[in-house]
Order: structure tokens, then sequence, then C-alpha cells
């Protein structure tokens, strides 16, 4: 019998935040001694960035997605290159997204953001720096031949680039005091919110060998939990507490931007929500009890409080 999925969830959120310091670590122990003082500060800010909690949703799709294709693969010691990865680049969009360019927020996850709790030079780097450190630890998953370590890092790096969370960054800038249309606030969101997190299902789908037919039914879930996660945080970001969120409530309302619950009201955003859950349980139709945690997770996306 399976465990309860926050059992599960804990589990592997307990992984990635043990995996994490030990797999960033190792970048940090490869420069000299010369300049170490100097790089100090920067790795501090690397794991401030990244060691600082966080549900871990984009981990956890990896290793729920491994375990859909062969469970096995699931507890592969070398899979956790491949989350670490995808949290890493997760911890730099939070990072730059945060800066006084971007949306200039002074909390993240219940604390001072990383250009408030160090300064904004510093911030810019330790983005950059984990950008790096998440394409070195693909380019290093262990026992894995080069061709697969190459797919994963064209995987990732698209959903990172201007073809993903770039782009809809760039998107969303311009869409402030705008009027988009819903068209084009699911395009921004499917770039800068959903690809990373459909590239997390393809990460682990891919690691444990998905065929042609299975990675395009994961892509399938992976690109509606993506947008059901970003509606799910636009209603949370007018309903949840600053203190439930970790972040200040909200501010994507005080800086005008464009979100579901503007465009669609607070029930038609809640109902975008369940017609995106439903479709990402009809892509897992084909797939056995080894998909049942990636079901839980559509539900955990949807009906999350944070």
């Amino acid at each position: 019998m399976s465990r309860p999925f926050p059992d599960y969830l804990r589990e592997c959120q307990q992984r990635i935040d043990d995996a994490l310091p030990r797999l960033i670590g190792q970048a940090a122990s490869e420069y000299s001694e010369h300049a170490a003082p100097h790089l100090h500060k920067l790795f501090e800010s690397i794991h401030y960035s990244t060691l600082n909690g966080g549900k871990r949703v984009r981990p956890v799709l990896v290793y729920a997605a491994a375990r859909a294709i062969k469970p096995d693969f699931e507890n592969d010691e070398a899979l956790d290159h491949v989350a670490a990865a995808v949290e890493c680049i997760h911890a730099y969009s939070l990072v730059h997204d945060d800066l006084p360019a971007m949306d200039d927020d002074d909390l993240r996850r219940g604390k001072p953001t990383c250009h408030i709790a160090f300064d904004e030079a510093t911030a810019i780097l330790a983005g950059d720096g984990l950008q790096s450190i998440a394409v070195e630890l693909l380019a290093s998953v262990p026992n894995l031949a080069d061709q697969r370590r190459l797919a994963l890092i064209k995987t990732l790096v698209a959903a990172a680039g201007p073809r993903g969370m770039v782009g809809g960054q760039a998107i969303d800038l311009g869409a402030v005091n705008q009027s988009p249309t819903l068209e084009t606030l699911e395009a921004m969101h499917q770039l800068k919110t959903g690809a990373l997190l459909r590239a997390a299902v393809r990460l682990g789908a891919e690691y444990a060998g998905a065929d042609s037919e299975q990675l395009r039914k994961l892509d399938q879930y992976g690109r509606a939990i993506g947008l059901a996660f970003q509606v799910q945080d636009d209603i949370l970001d007018i309903e949840a507490s600053t203190e439930t969120l970790g972040k200040t409530q909200g501010s994507d309302l005080a800086r005008n931007k464009p979100t579901y619950p503007a465009l669609l009201g607070m029930e038609g955003a809640k109902q975008r929500a369940q017609t995106l859950y439903e479709e990402a349980m009809a892509a897992l139709e084909g797939f056995d009890e080894q998909a049942l945690r990636l079901r839980e997770l559509a539900r955990f996306i949807v009906q999350r409080e944070h």
C-alpha cells in the first residue's frame, strides 16, 4: 500500500534539501584558496537563495515523473543531480525576479529577498552562478550516456531561456498597466511559470528512459499543471495572507499586473484551475499506478494554500 501523499511529499522535500548543499558544495569547494575570501559572500548568497525553504514542487515532479516510467529510477541517487539542477534554475529565477529592476520584492519564503539580505550586485551574481551550477549538475550526472546528458541539458536550458522563463518575464514586464487578453496572459505564464514545471516532468521522464509516446503524454500533463500552478498563485495572491504566502500579499494587484482573477473573476479563475487539473489527469490515463504521485501532485498544485 502506498504511503500517504503528505509523507511522500515530505520525504522528497527532505531528499532535495539534503542533496542541494552537497551538490552545490562540490562547486564551492573547487575554487583556489586565493579566491576564497572574495567568493565567500557569493556562495553564501547562493546557499541562502536555495536552502531557504520552499515547496520544492519542481524537484518532486522530477522524482515522480521518473517513477511513472520506471519506479526503480526514482530512488537512483544520480536523479538528485537532475532534481537539484531544476531547483537551482528555479532559485535563480526568484532571485532575479525579486530585483528592483524586475518585481522589486522585499520578502521571499518569509525571509528578506537576496538583494535585501546581501546587495543587488551579489544577487545578480548569485542568479548567474545558479544557472551555471544547474548546467554543470546535468553535465555530470553519473552513469549516464553523453547523448542522454545532452538531452537533459537541452530540455532545461530551453525552459530557462528566451523560449521559456526569460521570455515570459519579458512579456510580464511589458504587461504592467496594460489590459492583455486571456490568450496573451496564458502565453506569458506558459513561459514564465509553466516552462520549468513542464521541463521538470520531462527531465524525470527522460532520465528514466521514457519513449516518445510517454513523453508526449507527460508533456501534456506538464503543460496543464504548469499553467494551473500560476492560476492558483494568482488566486492565493488575493486570498492568502502574507504570513501564509511567505511573500507580500496582494503584490501583483499593487503593481497592477494582469492576473486570472482580474480577467476572469475569482470564480472564473478557480474554474480555470479545475479545468487544467482535469486536463492533467486526462493526460495520465494511459499510465498505471506508477503515476499515482503525479496525479496527487496535480491535485496538490490546485488545492495548495501557499
